[in-house]
């Protein structure tokens, strides 16, 4: 049985578990599951971007909220263990980082969630730690209404990245 097939055969509320594995929005997943079958990955993918453009702040929000800040490698331990190993592979660069660079990264994190009222959401896969700093520190910058769609955007890219692993982990 290949990837999409397995994942088309799963009961309502597995499908719903596996998608929220992918974003923690609980109407995405739920939009998800009842979208299947999917005829191929680039359904799928286009599905998952349509639904996450029919959200709103809340939505997002709540999706948000399925994140370890970045470079919290006790957050990450201890709270997200449904999607541990995806986050730490996303957050290698960050696993890499000196000290200083840690500490800036947790320094520029509270001062975003004080700023926006939700944690920093970058898709870190492939970045190193510096560069995430930066992206931060740019982002510190962003007016509120500004910053939001392109946090969503991010994790619309988080997404479609879980999308591919969840894939790779049902398929033959």
């Amino acid at each position: 049985m290949d990837a999409l097939s397995h994942l088309d055969a799963l009961l309502e509320a597995e499908a719903r578990a596996a998608f929220l594995r992918c974003c923690g929005s609980q109407r995405w997943a739920a939009a998800m599951s009842r979208g299947r079958p999917y005829r191929d990955a680039a359904s799928l993918f286009e599905a998952a971007e349509a639904h996450w453009n029919e959200l709103g702040r809340e939505d997002w929000l709540e999706a948000f909220r399925h994140h370890p800040r970045i470079g919290d490698r006790d957050a990450l331990r201890a709270r997200f263990a449904p999607t541990r190993a995806w986050a730490a592979a996303e957050q290698a660069g960050a696993g890499a980082a000196d000290e200083a660079v840690l500490e800036a990264l947790a320094t520029g994190n509270r001062r975003y969630e004080a700023r926006f009222g939700h944690i920093f959401i970058v898709c870190a896969t492939g970045q190193s730690a510096p560069e995430m700093l930066a992206q931060l520190e740019a982002r510190l910058h962003n007016d509120p209404d500004r910053e939001l769609p392109i946090a969503a955007a991010e994790q619309a890219k988080i997404t479609r990245l879980r999308l591919q692993k969840l894939l790779a982990e049902v398929g033959p």
